[in-house]
């Protein structure tokens, strides 16, 4: 099979924090002898493009921002084709508030005002806020949005709670599940991924550590998924899921058995 694009997924498939994963560089190499568009597609909703290509950098690898999708953009840009008049209550980090803010969207700190109630990854997270959360969802027809359903991020320190962790603790409380949940696998990032892309999906292929998003996303789209050892996904994770990738591999190193 020849491909002519490909998704990848950055945290557990390209770094782990600011480190390079071993045999990533390699894998990077082989996708562009090969001459494969590449889009590099992140569930963090904290970082813009910009500074995940600075982060990139760090480790050693070549990205430009334009190549680079978060859940934060995906968020931010659903968020201006849909909710664009309403008021925001955001349980999240300063960076995701401000990609809304600049995008002319309207934050506010009163959880009372709220119209629809964004909740993503919080490290400042704690009972006042999810007390906050719950009143802000009081009326049920306030929109509940989450970022991305990451549960775990791989950090250099080991696995972090993620976006998911809060979501899931404000859905517990508010009693409901959100009513949209972006981020991969979401319709609005498969989106992205073809409008940017522009390829037969049958072209394309995915390579990411993450089954319920990265592989579930490629899957969704009709497009070769592979998945690589280095993240989050044991076997004992393989074994259990209804999500299978069409490859798995130990690293991205790997990728040129597949091209």
């Amino acid at each position: 099979m020849t491909y002519r694009g490909v998704v990848l997924d950055v945290d557990g498939t390209v770094v782990r924090g600011d480190e390079p994963i071993p045999g990533a560089a390699e894998g990077l190499d082989r996708l562009g002898r090969a001459g494969l568009r590449r889009l590099f597609v992140s569930n963090n909703p904290t970082k813009r493009p910009p500074a995940y290509a600075e982060r990139l950098r760090r480790a050693g690898f070549d990205a430009h921002p334009d190549e680079i999708v978060t859940a934060g953009t995906i968020t931010t840009d659903y968020l201006a084709d849909n909710h664009a008049d309403d008021v925001l209550f955001v349980v999240g980090e300063d960076a995701l508030v401000d990609q809304l803010t600049d995008a002319g969207l309207s934050v506010v700190a009163d959880e009372a005002r709220a119209d629809t109630v964004v909740v993503s990854i919080d490290r400042t997270f704690d009972y006042d806020r999810l007390c906050a959360a719950l009143r802000a969802c009081d009326d049920e027809a306030v929109t509940l949005v989450g970022t991305d359903p990451d549960m775990v991020i791989p950090a250099a320190e080991g696995d972090l709670p993620g976006s998911g962790a809060i979501i899931n603790a404000v859905a517990g409380v508010v009693g409901r599940d959100p009513d949209v949940m972006l981020g991969k696998p979401s319709e609005p990032a498969q989106r992205v991924v073809r409008e940017y892309l522009d390829l037969p999906p049958a072209d394309c292929l995915v390579v990411g550590d993450r089954l319920d998003t990265d592989i579930a996303l490629g899957e969704r789209a009709g497009m070769t998924t592979a998945l690589v050892r280095t993240g989050v996904t044991d076997d004992r994770d393989l074994e259990r899921s209804d999500v299978q990738p069409d490859y798995v591999l130990d690293s991205l190193a790997d990728v040129a058995t597949i091209l």
